[in-house]
């Protein structure tokens, strides 16, 4: 069903959008250029960003906030409406259009959030340990399409356990801001989803209530969508 294609997408957002204000410095080697990620971010409180997120042929676009260690929410304007808020403990998602609420706690059945972690210097840490770190190419400049004007620094992790979800993720840091302007995950079975972060404001004092969520009193929640 569509809602459950867009609710797994979500869980993955958790993982992923929490390392969009990452800085680095350019460095010779790939694992030192990953280190330099992980010590900017332990500086990093919070911040917002533009999203898009692109998984298949539905692309999504929103206006993302994330406070440290896991507070994280996405307001869309493609699909209109839709929401997108993680606590640390539960994962919501409303979907208009079905006037529902998907709802997942984090600790249900097992379920580890260890990759919504990942807005910390230990969590990037994490990633090091469980990834192989390489370059794409080289550690020189390179377009973040072709024939676009904007340069990145590309990185390509590889996973070095079968347990991991993603066999590889892609990391574009900006040449321009030192930012990871975009990454880009491939999950077991090959399907891609990439989030592109523009317009990203570093420690703006997000107050913790902008993560509040109450979903419309007509909007029917269903519990533990994962394992339905």
């Amino acid at each position: 069903m569509k809602r459950t294609k867009f609710a797994i997408i979500a869980w993955l957002v958790v993982g992923f959008a929490s390392v969009a204000g990452a800085g680095a410095q350019t460095l010779l080697t790939a694992d030192q250029f990953f280190a330099r990620l992980a010590d900017k971010y332990s500086t990093v409180s919070d911040y917002q960003a533009d999203v898009q997120i692109t998984a298949g042929h539905q692309p999504m676009t929103g206006s993302l906030i994330f406070k440290s260690p896991t507070l994280l929410r996405i307001d869309f304007s493609q699909p209109a409406d839709q929401v997108i808020v993680f606590d640390g403990k539960t994962l919501l998602v409303y979907l208009p259009q079905y006037r529902a609420v998907l709802r997942q706690d984090a600790g249900d059945q097992g379920v580890s959030l260890g990759s919504a972690t990942l807005a910390s210097k230990e969590g990037l840490s994490l990633l090091r340990r469980n990834y192989t770190i390489g370059w794409e190419h080289s550690p020189n400049q390179e377009p973040l399409d072709p024939g676009s004007n904007e340069q990145v620094y590309r990185l390509m992790l590889s996973r070095k356990s079968v347990s991991e979800g993603y066999k590889n993720i892609r990391l574009s840091v900006s040449a321009d801001t030192m930012l990871i302007r975009r990454l880009e995950g491939w999950t077991v079975s090959n399907d891609k989803i990439g989030f592109d972060f523009q317009n990203i404001r570093l420690n703006q004092g997000i107050n913790e209530d902008k993560f509040g969520y109450d979903a419309p009193a007509s909007a029917n929640v269903y519990n533990n969508f994962l394992f339905q």
